[in-house]
């Protein structure tokens, strides 16, 4: 945790401050709507009347939080966030997907476009006690949204050693952040970077919120979800994947343990690791046969279905950077879940149990293009889903038989046909929970 009271910290705070005044702060009286728990001025357009839901009073809160807000008047240091309009449009337009998603972007954009007010950058000290004073004003505190914004600076290594400012990880590559605090990340940040010349961030994932029966979560109303009883439950892997796959982007999402559960039992439990249990444990075919089968070319002519699917898994690696250059992980996880409901299908429909019966030991048949393309398709998925799942993935591509090397499991190999070593569980996959990769839950209540 960065604290503000920490040397390098306060170092920077100071050299920020100071080096702002090239013209761009000034004292003035500053009027406006102010909220004590967001310690920020709203202008009026971003406040509304309300009733307090405990009280039943009438009163301003602010739209963006919902929280209370009061008209307050008092003399502090401002930013000339008005002269950074045009330069922050300029910005906006020759980096169209600064802000993903798009919709975000286009909010800031228009919020930009309205006009900026000067941004009161420090309060007085009786105000706010705690914090870094103004350099050479003893009666201001800094801004906590500027201090803390700087704290990003700080541990990227600001100031940075002359002639070495290329040495340094700033600036970010993805810079993640919730939408309630888009304004100070996407207007006011980039604002203050432009006034010291240093570079932007590269790009900025603005991610919507998650909810309980439709309302944001609040510890004083008590709606909010234990993280260690949900990990406990559902373990720490399911729970990513599922805040992964159906967290909002652009929308709020609803929590609620029976969605978890529903997309534990149906996509992992039984689409994914039921499929991987039906392969690798089956005594009806060896895998490790079959890949050795297909790169020898001993395999029958591909069916229509073997066409159709091997050109699913030629496309899905594509699919899914496309969605992660995007920064949408949502659509990421789709598109590999998608992979995995088809494989499903190919292996019901093309019925290998049956095959197996049907045909000679050691002859070319049809059942082992499908144990392989079932297999290749478990592959590919397990690669794809490490960055959601990597303990789970990590077992997925064990039981396969995937070899440990970085190489085998990176990105470029989840191309189909890209490893033939694979086949033999480097894991136990016996039948029971033990061997199994998603076992049941203790409670599904």
């Amino acid at each position: 945790m960065i604290t503000l009271s920490e040397p390098p910290t306060r170092d920077t705070v100071m050299q920020f401050s100071t080096s702002g005044h090239r013209g761009h702060i000034y004292t003035a009286k500053h009027e406006g709507w102010y909220s004590v728990s967001d310690e920020t001025f709203y202008p009026s357009s971003a406040v509304h009347a309300t009733l307090d839901p405990a009280t039943g009073r009438k009163i301003m809160s602010a739209i963006e939080t919902g929280k209370e807000v009061e008209w307050s008047s008092e003399t502090n240091y401002h930013f000339r966030l008005s002269a950074f309009k045009d330069q922050l449009l300029d910005f906006y337009n020759e980096n169209p997907k600064f802000i993903r998603p798009q919709r975000y972007m286009d909010d800031v954009v228009e919020t930009v476009s309205s006009g900026l007010s000067d941004l009161s950058i420090s309060r007085p000290v009786q105000r706010l006690t705690w914090g870094i004073r103004v350099p050479g004003d003893e009666t201001q505190t800094i801004y906590v949204w500027l201090d803390a914004l700087v704290n990003y600076l700080t541990y990227a290594g600001y100031p940075f050693t002359p002639g070495k400012e290329n040495k340094s990880i700033w600036p970010a590559d993805l810079h993640v952040v919730g939408k309630d605090i888009l304004r100070f990340h996407g207007v006011y940040w980039p604002a203050f970077l432009m006034a010291l010349d240093l570079p932007l961030p590269r790009q900025i994932l603005s991610h919507a919120h998650w909810t309980i029966g439709r309302e944001k979560m609040s510890k004083s109303t008590g709606n909010v979800v234990n993280p260690i009883y949900a990990i406990t439950r559902f373990g720490v892997d399911p729970l990513r994947f599922y805040l992964a796959r159906d967290g909002g982007l652009s929308d709020d999402a609803d929590y609620e343990n029976a969605f978890v559960t529903e997309r534990y039992k149906k996509t992992l439990q039984w689409a994914l690791g039921n499929l991987a249990s039906r392969l690798v444990r089956s005594k009806k075919w060896s895998v490790r046969q079959s890949i050795e089968r297909s790169f020898g070319g001993e395999l029958s002519k591909p069916s229509e279905a073997d066409r159709k699917h091997q050109e699913l898994l030629e496309e899905v690696r594509d699919v899914t950077k496309t969605w992660m250059d995007d920064v949408n992980p949502r659509k990421a996880a789709e598109s590999v879940v998608g992979i995995i409901y088809e494989t499903n299908k190919y292996f019901q429909d093309s019925s290998p149990w049956s095959l197996a019966t049907q045909s000679e030991m050691g002859s070319p048949n049809r059942l082992d293009r499908v144990v392989y393309n079932t297999a290749e398709s478990l592959r590919i998925a397990g690669i794809l889903l490490q960055p959601f799942m990597p303990e789970k993935a990590a077992r997925l591509l064990d039981m396969l038989g995937v070899a440990g090397d970085p190489a085998k499991r990176s990105f470029n190999a989840a191309t189909f046909g890209a490893d033939r070593d694979y086949g033999v569980p480097r894991v136990d996959v016996k039948r029971g929970t033990e061997g199994t990769l998603f076992p049941p839950l203790l409670t599904e209540d």
